[in-house]
This record gives structure tokens, sequence and C-alpha cells, in this order.
């Protein structure tokens, strides 16, 4: 299945916006704790793009963990580079002074 040129076009932007974002949670240990997804979920409403660095070892641990928080809080996957991924959530009535997709950084 090939992606077409607007969604292409869409994914770059989401990821060089992701890439001057710094993390909003840091996740160890092996699993996400409902304080941690509660976390989340407050930044995803906020900011509907967020980067989020994931410190639980193997690359398939970090896929199943970034996996689970994607199910949890219905977000989706922009991008996953080592221990950081960036996710995104879009609300309908999204907050021009928090949101990442609308403010300058």
């Amino acid at each position: 299945m090939t992606m077409s040129k607007k969604a292409n076009q869409d994914v770059k932007q989401l990821r060089a916006i992701g890439h001057k974002l710094k993390p909003v949670v840091t996740i160890a240990g092996n699993g996400v704790s409902e304080a941690v997804l509660a976390e989340l979920d407050r930044a995803l409403n906020d900011h509907e793009l967020i980067k989020i660095k994931l410190a639980v070892g193997s690359r398939a641990a970090r896929s199943a963990v970034g996996q689970e928080i994607c199910d949890s809080t219905g977000a989706e996957m922009v991008q996953s580079i080592g221990n950081v991924m960036v996710i995104l959530r879009r609300t309908a009535q999204p907050d021009p002074r928090l949101s990442n997709l609308i403010r300058p950084l």
C-alpha cells in the first residue's frame, strides 16, 4: 500500500514538529501505570502531538509498550526512533495556546 503525496507531506511535517519537542513523560520499567496513562491522556488533549521517552530495555519491549500506549490512549504513532517516540491524537477543539500543531515552537 502506498501513501498519497499529501499524507506523506503530513507525516513529514508532524515529524519535523515532533523533532523540536521535549519528552512529556519518561516511561521506565515494564509497563504503563494508570497515572502515566492519565498524564498521557491530559498531554494529548492539550498538545495533540507529544514526544515520549521509553527506558524499558529491548527493542521488542519498547515496541510493546509503544503499542500499549497507542491502544490505551487512542493515539497513533508518528515516529519511533531508538528510545523516543512521537504520538498524535487530534482533538475536536484544540487550544491554540497549547496545541503543538497550531502554535509556533
